[in-house]
C-alpha cells in the first residue's frame, strides 16, 4: 500500500471514530509513525485529506448498494438488506463526524450532500419503481417525492436536535425509521413479506 493509501485510510478510520475535529495531523501522522510533513507531500491540508476520506465512504457506499440490489430477491428484501449494511456501518460510526463536515469542511459536506441527491435518490428511486412494479409498493405512490423524503428520513438520525448524540443507538433509529417508512408503501403482498424478513432478522440474532 503506498504511503498516500496509508494515509487516507487511516484518516478515515479515526475519523469516522472520533469526528474530524478532533483528530489533528499530529495524530494520525504519530498514529502511522510517519512525520507530520509526509502527510503533506500526499495532502496539502485537512480539507483535502478529508476530501480523500470522503471519495472512500462515498466508493464503499456505491459498492454497497450495488451488492444489495444484485443480492436482493425483491425491493422489500432490498430494503432489510440495506438495513444489515447500515448496522455494520454505525457499528464503527461517529455523529460527529457529520457535524464536524457541516461546520469545518462545507465544501466536502456539499460533496457529501450532492452524492447523495444524485446516487442515492437515484437507488431508492429504482427500488421504488421495483416494488410497485412488483405489486410489493403501492402503485398511486409519487415515487419523486417518496424518494426524497426516504433521503431526508435517513438523516434525521443524525440530527441532534430530535435524537442527541447516545441517546439511542443508531442502528436502532435506522430500523424503526424504515420500517415506519416500508409499512407505509407496502400492499398486502408487500407486507406479508416485512413479517417473513423481520422473522428472519430475529432468527438470526438469537
Amino acid at each position: 500500500m503506498e504511503i498516500g493509501e496509508r494515509i487516507v485510510q487511516k484518516a478515515h478510520e479515526l475519523f469516522m471514530r472520533y469526528g474530524i475535529r478532533s483528530i489533528s495531523m499530529d495524530e494520525i501522522s504519530s498514529q502511522l509513525g510517519i512525520s507530520k510533513k509526509t502527510i503533506y507531500l500526499s495532502y496539502k491540508d485537512k480539507d483535502a485529506l478529508v476530501d480523500g476520506v470522503l471519495d472512500i465512504k462515498i466508493n464503499k457506499m456505491q459498492c454497497n448498494c450495488s451488492s444489495v440490489q444484485k443480492n436482493s430477491l425483491n425491493a422489500v428484501h432490498e430494503m432489510f438488506l440495506g438495513l444489515d449494511i447500515m448496522e455494520e456501518v454505525f457499528a464503527g460510526f461517529n455523529p460527529s463526524f457529520l457535524f464536524d463536515l457541516e461546520k469545518y469542511h462545507p465544501k466536502q459536506y456539499k460533496k457529501f450532500t450532492d452524492h447523495h441527491n444524485t446516487y442515492l435518490y437515484d437507488t431508492i428511486k429504482q427500488n421504488l419503481e421495483k416494488g410497485i412494479a412488483e405489486g410489493n409498493y403501492r402503485e398511486e405512490i409519487d415515487v419523486d417525492i417518496i424518494a426524497k423524503y426516504r433521503i431526508g428520513s435517513m438523516f434525521l438520525i443524525f440530527n441532534m436536535h430530535y435524537f442527541p448524540h447516545g441517546s439511542y443507538p443508531l442502528s436502532k433509529l435506522a430500523i424503526e425509521i424504515t420500517d415506519h417508512f416500508l409499512h407505509g408503501l407496502v400492499t398486502e403482498k408487500g407486507k406479508e413479506l416485512i413479517t417473513k424478513y423481520k422473522l428472519e432478522r430475529k432468527k438470526q440474532l438469537l
